[in-house]
């Protein structure tokens, strides 16, 4: 028989269980030609392969994996999950494994990986492997390349990751991809990249229309008031910590429908990857914002020299602000024809109910009111310390978070001294909590 008449009965035969096999598990065959040499072992041999570092994703776990007979086993659920983006706003969103975005998958390049998807929302779904190079079968767009996963049915996604660099997993549905389904996909390399880093960090970036006095993004909205880092809008996004003198990565995702454009303060950095994996050395080139499109994926790395809390945002100015709409429901908080002292009771009435310690706006001047175009940003600040307040936070200038808000968080470069220090603590509220450090530095 040849190849491609084989290859049409083993698509015919994947596409017609899924058909017949509501709740049933779904297996798509693998049949790659760059991907046959390691179909045995899944992998090469121990011997070859480096040891990576893992990267981190603040405020987003990674997904667990058990091993069969020389395969990572994943086991990934959709579903509808409770997203806090602020200290005052809960979100509807969609997710897998209860988590929106989704948990991390790490692998090393010349990993076998099994995918098992269960789909427990309302509606059939899909996995789409974005930036990686596996079998039609495995692709994930509906009825093209597989059945659509109903409801209640689980599905098997199997390739081998012959490729290294940063990728993301997505339901391949515009609306869905809008609910919140998408996580990070990392494929470490077999052998470390050069030069070593000694932080890793990745950051998804989306955006969220939620009406006043709703809970569910408006998914057909082009009006967007809700940015966020790793499904948290600052000051709730978790600082980035490096130790003074490391290098450091930072990986940006970009799922939405609008462009990113990531500054970094005090620092510059070089582009070294894209969704399509590590550049060569020679198109690296220096820069300290990047701009990271729709579905796209930017690297970064920089040498953390200058010790100091430096701002990581976007530069977008409605990007870097919060949603000031419905922070007291039907008491909204304007942006013209403000005074001070309405701004005052609006922001303790709100400090009152999530609660947190108010503190006084910046100074304005006396006849701040005669000046055209008064007030912007005067009656903006949201200071909320305590609220926010984790390990990663410990040491910073009181009222920090006042102008934390959007999609905006910051990379804190300390000395060695303050940085064990904040390693102690997160030891220490990990242990409290039953549990390990998720990630050691």
């Amino acid at each position: 028989m040849s190849g491609s008449r084989r290859r049409f009965f083993q698509d015919a035969a994947i596409l017609g269980a899924g058909l017949l096999g509501l709740g049933r598990e779904v297996r798509a065959e693998e049949d790659h030609p760059a991907q046959k040499s390691r179909r045995e072992t899944g992998k090469r041999p121990v011997a070859e392969r480096g040891v990576y570092l893992p990267m981190v994703t603040p405020d987003v776990t990674d997904l667990p994996h058990e091993m069969d007979d020389g395969t990572k086993v994943f086991h990934l659920v959709g579903e509808p999950v409770k997203r806090k983006i602020v200290p005052f706003k809960t979100i509807d969103a969609w997710g897998y494994n209860g988590s929106c975005p989704g948990p991390t998958i790490q692998v090393q390049q010349g990993d076998r990986v099994r995918v098992i998807f269960e789909n427990r929302l309302p509606e059939s779904t899909s996995m789409h492997w974005h930036g990686l190079e596996v079998p039609i079968e495995q692709d994930g767009v509906p009825y093209i390349s597989q059945k659509p996963v109903a409801p209640g049915e689980k599905y098997v996604y199997e390739f081998t990751v012959h490729q290294e660099g940063t990728f993301f997993y997505h339901a391949h549905s515009a609306m869905q991809e809008m609910m919140g389904l998408v996580g990070f996909f990392i494929a470490h390399p077999e052998k470390s990249y050069k030069p070593r880093v000694d932080h890793d960090y990745g950051l998804i970036l989306q955006e969220w229309a939620v009406l006043p006095s709703n809970t569910v993004p408006n998914t057909a909205s082009m009006e967007f008031n809700w940015l966020t880092f790793n499904g948290a809008a600052a000051p709730m996004t978790t600082p980035l910590l490096a130790r003074l003198g490391s290098r450091v990565r930072l990986r940006f995702l970009n799922l939405g429908v609008d462009h990113h454009p990531i500054h970094l303060h005090g620092n510059q950095f070089v582009l070294t990857g894209t969704e399509g994996g590590r550049a060569p050395e020679s198109a690296w080139f220096p820069m300290n914002t990047v701009l990271v499109g729709v579905a796209q994926a930017r690297v970064v790395e920089f040498e953390a020299k200058y010790p100091g809390a430096w701002m990581i945002h976007c530069h977008l100015p409605h990007h870097m602000m919060n949603s000031m709409m419905d922070l007291l429901r039907d008491r909204q908080i304007q942006t013209a024809d403000q005074t001070e002292a309405k701004a005052l009771n609006q922001m303790q009435t709100l400090a009152m109910n999530v609660p947190f310690e108010h503190m006084h706006p910046s100074p304005i001047a006396e006849n701040a009111a005669s000046v055209p175009g008064f007030p912007q940003d005067a009656f903006m600040e949201m200071g909320m310390d305590d609220v926010v307040e984790k390990p990663e936070t410990y040491g910073l200038p009181k009222n920090w978070s006042a102008g934390m808000m959007g999609m905006m968080t910051m990379v804190r470069v300390l000395p060695e001294k303050e940085y064990d220090a904040i390693l102690a603590r997160k030891k220490g509220a990990s242990t409290s909590n039953g549990g390990e450090p998720k990630h050691e530095f």
